[in-house]
């Protein structure tokens, strides 16, 4: 299974190089002299669309036939999800749908159709919205892009972990930050199958731990989430998830933080790198200071899966410290 996974995320990452951006593998001289270790952080909030996901939905267009391409693609997401699926769809020429809840606020709507997304409104949960979204495409013959229940959209993400392993191939650990699974499962099966030695940190807000639960149970389960400040983590899981597997395989640990650990987290790194995240790679970097005692004198990267944050979560993020 982790072979297969790896050889699939090495395909995306040919198929998909001249679409996506190739984002630093950067060293931190602050976080490295903190913890006495070798920090580098892979920079996917300078990724096209502002996060890994632009990955993984460039390579399910790729991997779609003519014909699927020219009846068109549907996603629903109000954030990362739907702004990588509506550039990607653009710069690709393939016509797409994207179906927010009816609250998402205007600046998301703004970015996805910034990107030539043709944005629709359904549902209030989330959940909701995406069930009518899988509706609305079977009933017209469209492609049901999903944002982490698909082999090839995970492969797309794993491609980040091919950039990785050819950058550092001496690479000790990686904290990532997790939701469906689809960024932990391509990038850890890339590296175990690089190094079955490297140690892969699942990071997950304590408010929204489901794949760490899942894991710990040995089946996908469905439990409430709370509001947290890695919202792209947060929610449950679907039960076929292909993720869920791969996970189990690849995943050495979790590290579940709090939300003033995430905050914490978010205001050092934004204030040692000069750079903005959201609240997801907030979650991996709180990761990596939770397990500082496990990586002295290690290579250790943090995926920086994301940088668009709104000045509210801004502003949320700054009332824990």
């Amino acid at each position: 299974m982790i072979s297969q996974a790896a050889s699939r995320s090495r395909q995306a990452a040919k198929r998909i190089a001249k679409q996506i951006e190739r984002t630093p593998l950067q060293h931190s001289v602050a976080f490295s002299d903190k913890l006495g270790a070798d920090v580098y952080f892979k920079l996917e909030n300078r990724q096209s669309t502002g996060s890994f996901k632009f990955r993984g939905a460039t390579n399910r267009l790729l991997t779609l036939s003519d014909e699927q391409r020219a009846q068109g693609c549907v996603a629903a997401s109000s954030g990362n999800h739907g702004a990588a699926v509506a550039c990607a769809t653009q710069k690709l020429g393939v016509k797409g749908v994207i179906f927010v809840p009816e609250q998402t606020s205007s600046a998301k709507v703004d970015k996805i159709k910034s990107y030539g997304g043709d944005v629709r409104f359904f549902g209030t949960d989330g959940l909701d919205t995406e069930q009518h979204a899988r509706s609305f495409a079977e009933q017209n013959g469209k492609f049901y892009l999903s944002p982490y229940n698909d082999e090839e959209v995970m492969a797309g993400q794993g491609s980040c972990g091919v950039e990785i392993v050819e950058d550092l191939p001496d690479v000790d650990a990686v904290f990532v930050a997790v939701g469906g699974g689809g960024l932990i499962g391509g990038i850890g099966a890339v590296l175990k199958d690089h190094d079955s030695g490297i140690r892969v940190f699942g990071c997950q807000p304590l408010a929204s731990p489901v794949m760490a639960r899942s894991v710990e149970a040995g089946e996908i389960i469905d439990m409430p989430s709370e509001a947290t400040l890695s919202d792209g983590t947060a929610g449950g899981i679907e039960e076929d998830a292909l993720t869920f597997p791969l996970n189990q395989a690849v995943v050495d640990d979790w590290v579940l933080a709090t939300e003033e650990q995430i905050a914490t987290a978010m205001s050092l790194y934004m204030e040692c790198e000069e750079d903005v995240v959201e609240g997801a790679a907030g979650v991996a970097v709180a990761g990596l200071l939770a397990r500082c005692n496990e990586i002295t004198g290690k290579k250790v990267v943090v995926v920086i899966c994301g940088g668009n944050i709104s000045e509210e979560t801004l502003q949320k993020a700054r009332s824990f410290l």
